[in-house]
């Protein structure tokens, strides 16, 4: 079999080589991304959480009062999305919308208490994925793993 390092399995169980995609990080970041986020929805199915969900009541619940532009510039999120979102995370009654004490032409957000309950539901959740998904790494190879991530994310910024 021509080709190197990881093969994957066609249909019909033939080896297939993944020639210069064995050696591209964009694709393992790809597949590895998927694999996460698939394994998340798992986790979390039965609770009604999708990662941008559990994203946005995380930064909230690090940040309480936090202005609605600014959870979704965190998270980028474009202000139309954001404010769809948020509008299924109040009527959920999960987060509390007010207009901001210093600029009334801003929304500042806040987790209700069936806000902070999802949050720890979830997050207790996320960790059992987490581990599932990284128990073949030690946690200076986690640690390392958040830090290269890190350094690509902030490309983008």
């Amino acid at each position: 079999m021509e080709g190197r390092g990881i093969a994957t399995r066609a249909g019909n169980g033939d080896d297939i080589a993944l020639g210069i995609l064995d050696d591209l990080a964009g694709y393992h970041l790809r597949r590895a991304s998927s694999v996460f986020a698939n394994d998340f929805a798992r986790a979390l199915a039965g609770t009604g959480m999708r990662q941008v969900l559990f994203g946005i009541l995380s930064i909230i619940a690090a940040n309480p009062r936090i202005n609605q532009g600014n959870v979704g510039r965190a998270l980028g999120i474009q202000r139309a999305n954001m404010v769809s979102l948020v509008n299924e995370l109040v009527d959920r009654d999960l987060v509390l919308r007010e207009v901001a004490a210093d600029d009334r032409r801003a929304f500042s957000l806040t987790l209700t208490p069936a806000g902070r309950k999802i949050v720890a539901q979830c997050v207790k959740l996320i960790e059992a994925h987490e581990a599932r998904l990284l128990a073949d790494l030690s946690a200076k190879e986690r640690t390392a793993l958040i830090a290269m991530l890190s350094r690509i994310e902030a490309k983008e910024a």
